[in-house]
This record gives structure tokens, sequence and C-alpha cells, in this order.
């Protein structure tokens, strides 16, 4: 079975001219069901209640098992498309990172963070 890369959304997103109820109309409650609707079986978007990056919503991250994990941020509800474009290089890439030049520009500009794989993470010395 091939690996499963995830998709995590903050649904708790919004544009600073939102309201904050409905929470379901909030950009990345939006975000979320659009990349539900156009996932394939390779790809499972999550939802998370918050990914603590609220002054660049909307923000999502990449992850998979042996890989680094990315958070980017500055999407639309519209970027579904692109982000699953961007999680295919993702899932190809044998350690998550994919190469500057491969990455689509609101991936370059969009970088919030990135994290080693857990099973690089060394204990520190005494």
């Amino acid at each position: 079975m091939a690996q499963v890369t995830t998709i995590h959304v903050c649904v708790t997103c919004r544009a600073a001219d939102e309201p904050l109820e409905p929470k379901a109309e909030r950009s990345g409650a939006r975000l979320h069901s659009a990349l539900c609707a156009l996932a394939s079986d390779e790809v499972r978007v999550a939802p998370v209640e918050c990914l603590s990056v609220c002054k660049r919503p909307c923000t999502i991250g990449f992850a998979a098992e042996g890989k680094w994990t990315y958070v980017y941020g500055d999407f639309s509800p519209e970027a579904a498309a692109a982000i699953l474009a961007a999680a295919q290089l993702y899932a190809t890439a044998p350690d998550g990172l994919i190469p500057w030049k491969m990455r689509p520009d609101a991936f370059k500009k969009g970088v919030v963070a990135r994290f080693p794989p857990l099973s690089t993470v060394s204990e520190p010395s005494t």
C-alpha cells in the first residue's frame, strides 16, 4: 500500500473581515471542504482546530511517516487544487523535501515552518 500524505487544515482560520460565526463559513472550514471534495485515496485531509498561525490564514500542513513536516500559510479556499498538486510533489519526495525550483510560488512564499521526521530527532546529550 502506498504511503498516505496527510494535509492538516486549520478549520478555524478566517480572514480579518470574516465573522466569527458560523464557524462553517470561515475560510479554513471552506478550504477543508474543498480539499475533501477533490482529494484522492493517497491523501488524507485532516481538520485541525488551530495551527497557531492566525496572522497567515488559511494555514495547512503536509505530513507523512518518515518525512519532514511542513506548515504553510496564506491560502484561500479556492487554492484546493494547487494544494493537492503540491501534496503530490510532497508525496513523491522520499524525505518530503520538495526541491525549491519545483515548488509552486505559493509554497515558496507561504512556508511558515518545517520539522524533521520524528524518526530522526535525537535525544539530547547528557
